[in-house]
């Protein structure tokens, strides 16, 4: 495993669009193990390949208070989603920006693990949020599309200022 860097927003590279995923490998293993091993080094809650500049169809995700519950999701899909909420959101990707963003309430989704098999996962709240964020990412969709074009200037702004 290896902690992989995460790209900041507005680098260009995290509005690439996915492939999805054929081969199921030990590269692909080790995709998935350095995704997880960044995203908890983070203190995140998801990753996708995107923001480490892989341009894979996969995400991790892990709700949990403890750190216990990791899932990974391959060319995951949502097939169904209904309601709506509203959640304030953060994202690796812009690190310190949080902003209310409505996503659906309740999703399911299709996807397989990293062995190829496919598996129908439903979820809400928390989870439900943070699946949609990552497969926005996987859809060159990052967070702040959300927001007006002056707030999404605005934080550019200030991750620009952010690098130098």
């Amino acid at each position: 495993m290896a902690l992989r860097t995460v790209l900041v927003f507005p680098d260009s590279r995290l509005r690439n669009i996915a492939k999805r995923i054929s081969h199921f490998d030990d590269e692909l293993s080790t995709l998935a193990a350095d995704m997880a091993e960044t995203m908890y080094a983070e203190n995140g809650i998801g990753l996708a390949a995107i923001q480490i500049n892989e341009q894979k169809r996969i995400i991790t995700v892990d709700v949990s208070e403890d750190q216990s519950a990791l899932m990974t999701f391959v060319n995951p899909e949502i097939i169904n989603s209904s309601g709506k909420q509203i959640c304030q959101e953060g994202c690796l990707s812009v690190p310190e920006i949080y902003a209310e963003v409505t996503r659906a309430e309740k999703i399911t989704v299709e996807a397989q693990n990293i062995k190829g098999e496919k598996f129908t996962l439903e979820a809400d709240d928390l989870l439900a949020v943070c699946i949609q964020h990552e497969i926005d990412h996987l859809d060159g969709k990052v967070f702040v599309d959300y927001l007006s074009p002056a707030k999404r200037q605005r934080i550019q702004k200030k991750m620009l200022k952010r690098k130098t």
